[in-house]
């Protein structure tokens, strides 16, 4: 025992002796940082990049040398030409933003040639430091554009043998793709031979991206869709497309367009594509008879033309400066003649003007549809019964309910058309002829508010 206690005591002290001889850290002073730490380098034949993070975070170091390649992509200034894309683009100051942000991030990815000067750290940071020889990232740009420019001239010849085979869709896609190949030199001078010609290849492709959307030309047959009875309220519409170039008018196949009208549930909108002839068919019907304006629309859905691969935020700013082409037809609605019989009794009495005929007759005609005097006149026959009965007496207060019905009727065929009504519309006064006005009235409320608008659905 005595001597694994000595030996015991011999180790602690030869542990205590090994860490007193362990020297300090070493003092972090400006002295001990490299020059390029204590101040950022300058130099005329390189990019500089210097990335800086804390060694509290487990990924320091990937987060300095993420820090260091932005701070180097920053260096590379992106100058807009005067007779770039950027320049010229009518939403330029919008647009200008989206493409800086979206360019200096590519620019950061895209990043070639550079080399890791030096590192260094102290107890609680993490320095990279990169540098890129601007004569090499010049020569390696030159040849990502001189391959951009090969692969935009070759979209654009496609571009245009689609739109003279009709094939808008596909002329445009091949449009767009061209311009995205050329989207990191969009600001830049870009002038190429094309076709004998001398031009600026991105603006050429804007314009050809532009001349295709306004170079469209929709059509309704008929101009104006007229809806009436006699046609249950529907219509066939030819809805035909064309592209007015030099070549003179093609139709265009399976371009996507949008058709809206107000209808009876909303604004009803259909999704469609031209057949090969380059035209569509579609039944305008239901059609809200309410509508403070009634407009058959057609436009192109130049969103179904983008693919959903490109990048949003370049994409979507360069679509909405171009030009959407639309048709618009007017839609009458030619409501029908109505010859109305009523026999309405209050108690058994004449109701006369407390009646529902008067309600009906207002709110219809408020609707568009006439009145006639003979039933010979009228396309539709409305017959009206209504009555209030006796329901009791309590504490001096009368009761009385009302009970309404009608149907409407095709003239010529004596079909029903709809038929609707209520019973027990309950009315409470002093007395049984005051008790029955007031069901009345309250009958009126419930035919302004349900049956009328029932009676409308079922004949639209």
């Amino acid at each position: 025992m005595i001597r694994i206690a000595f030996m015991a005591a011999l180790l602690l002290v030869a542990g205590c002796r090994s860490r007193q001889v362990v020297p300090p850290p070493a003092e972090d002073t400006m002295s001990t940082r490299p020059d390029w730490v204590r101040s950022r380098p300058v130099s005329s034949a390189y990019y500089i990049g210097i990335g800086l993070a804390s060694k509290s975070r487990p990924d320091h170091q990937e987060t300095a040398k993420k820090n260091a390649l932005n701070d180097l992509a920053s260096e590379i200034s992106v100058v807009v030409e005067g007779n770039s894309l950027l320049y010229t683009l009518d939403q330029r100051v919008r647009f200008d933003e989206s493409f800086t942000s979206t360019i200096k991030t590519r620019t950061s990815e895209q990043l070639e040639g550079f080399d890791l000067v030096g590192t260094w750290e102290n107890e609680t940071e993490y320095w990279t430091y990169y540098r890129l020889s601007k004569s090499e990232h010049a020569r390696l740009k030159a040849e990502r554009k001189a391959r951009a420019i090969g692969s935009a001239k070759d979209l654009l010849l496609r571009a245009r043998q689609s739109l003279a085979a009709g094939d808008l869709r596909m002329a445009f896609d091949q449009d767009l793709r061209a311009l995205l190949a050329m989207r990191d030199h969009w600001g830049e001078n870009d002038k190429v031979e094309l076709d004998g010609r001398d031009i600026s290849l991105v603006n050429e492709i804007y314009g050809d991206l532009q001349a295709l959307t306004s170079g469209i030309r929709l059509g309704i047959l008929p101009e104006r869709c007229v809806l009436e009875h006699a046609r249950s309220f529907r219509r066939e519409m030819l809805i035909s497309a064309q592209h007015n170039g030099a070549g003179g008018g093609r139709d265009l196949v399976q371009l996507p367009l949008v058709i809206t009208y107000p209808g009876q549930a909303g604004m009803v909108t259909e999704m469609r594509s031209t057949d090969a002839s380059g035209q569509l068919r579609t039944t305008v019907q239901r059609v809200d008879v309410e509508a403070q304006s009634r407009e058959l629309i057609v436009r192109l859905d130049i969103q179904a033309l983008v693919s959903k691969e490109h990048e949003p935020a370049l994409v979507k700013p360069l679509v909405a400066s171009l030009t959407i082409p639309e048709k618009r037809a007017p839609i009458d609605l030619v409501m029908p003649r109505v010859f109305m019989r009523s026999d309405e009794t209050n108690m058994s009495r004449p109701a006369n003007d407390v009646g529902l005929a008067t309600v009906m007759r207002e709110e219809l005609t408020r609707r568009g549809f006439r009145f006639v005097d003979r039933e010979t006149d009228a396309d539709l026959l409305l017959d009206l019964r209504s009555s209030t009965r006796m329901g009791g007496e309590a504490s001096g207060f009368h009761t009385a309910f009302l009970d309404m019905t009608y149907t409407m009727r095709d003239r010529d065929t004596g079909h029903v058309i709809h038929e609707g009504g209520r019973q027990g519309v309950k009315g409470t006064q002093l007395d049984d002829l005051r008790a029955g006005i007031e069901a009345y009235k309250r009958g009126a409320q419930e035919m302004r508010r349900d049956l009328i608008p029932a009676l409308i659905a079922a004949l639209m």
